[in-house]
């Protein structure tokens, strides 16, 4: 028995170079038909990001039919934790340190989702005209702000920015953190890689989600994140869900 959802799926992706790096080693995917969509930022200043970040996206679109949401997860986890170890071997074949990339994918059945990730790549939930951070990074200056040692301000412009404490690829047991939640009609969602989020503040992020348009929505967050200096690689993700069920969408009767 699959997934069965009240839920149509509509996606917009796109990712772009920047205008300082010379390769783009973030990757993505979108398949609203499975309701599967992934952001991967390969490591910058380590060897072959884009192959890490290409084997995860890679991973994650054969994952089996879901029949439940705790399910698609496990199938997910199980995967990633593959190619941690391949992207281990491979480091070790070409004596490098480490070949990582973050993660963070969408996953949905049923009437609910399920996410999860590695690093500092995001997930956003904009639902009834407000946007949420579902994921918290994994970074040297998350861990300072828990303990209340930095305040938002302070963390924004921090030496520590870009340090990351997890990554698939970075250590022999990669840690995931997961979550699930009730789909809505109408929720949007952003994942992206840390060239946008470094560059644009959750408010410039809720604006060009108010269009509910996924794909202007992506395309005006990565043109803003290019017009800031687009410093490093940028991919955005949209999503959007639609209840063709919902009873409070607003219906055409025209007059005979």
């Amino acid at each position: 028995m699959t997934c069965a959802s009240q839920f149509r799926w509509i996606s917009a992706a796109r990712s772009d170079v920047g205008r300082i790096r010379e390769h783009n080693e973030d990757a993505c995917l979108q398949q609203p038909e499975r309701a599967c969509w992934v952001v991967a930022d390969g490591m910058g200043g380590h060897a072959v990001g884009d192959l890490a970040s290409g084997l995860i996206v890679d991973a994650l679109s054969r994952l089996s039919t879901p029949n439940s949401i705790a399910r698609y997860l496990a199938d997910a986890r199980k995967r990633l934790l593959t190619v941690n170890q391949r992207l281990r071997d491979e480091a070790a074949r070409r004596q490098v340190s480490v070949i990582g990339s973050t993660v963070v994918a969408l996953l949905a059945c049923d009437g609910y989702c399920g996410y999860l990730w590695a690093g500092d790549s995001r997930l956003y939930l904009y639902r009834q005209g407000h946007l949420r951070q579902l994921t918290r990074d994994h970074s040297q200056v998350e861990e300072l702000k828990a303990l209340g040692h930095l305040t938002e301000e302070e963390a924004i412009n921090h030496p520590a920015q870009h340090l990351i404490t997890r990554a698939v690829g970075a250590t022999a047991q990669l840690e995931l953190d997961a979550n699930t939640m009730a789909i809505a009609d109408g929720d949007m969602f952003l994942l992206c890689s840390d060239g946008l989020s470094n560059e644009l503040s959750a408010q410039e992020m809720q604006a060009a989600l108010t269009v509910a348009d996924c794909h202007a929505a992506c395309e005006a967050l990565i043109e803003a994140a290019l017009a800031r200096g687009g410093r490093d690689n940028i991919t955005a993700v949209v999503v959007r869900a639609e209840d063709a069920y919902a009873a409070d969408k607003t219906l055409l009767n025209p007059a005979p």
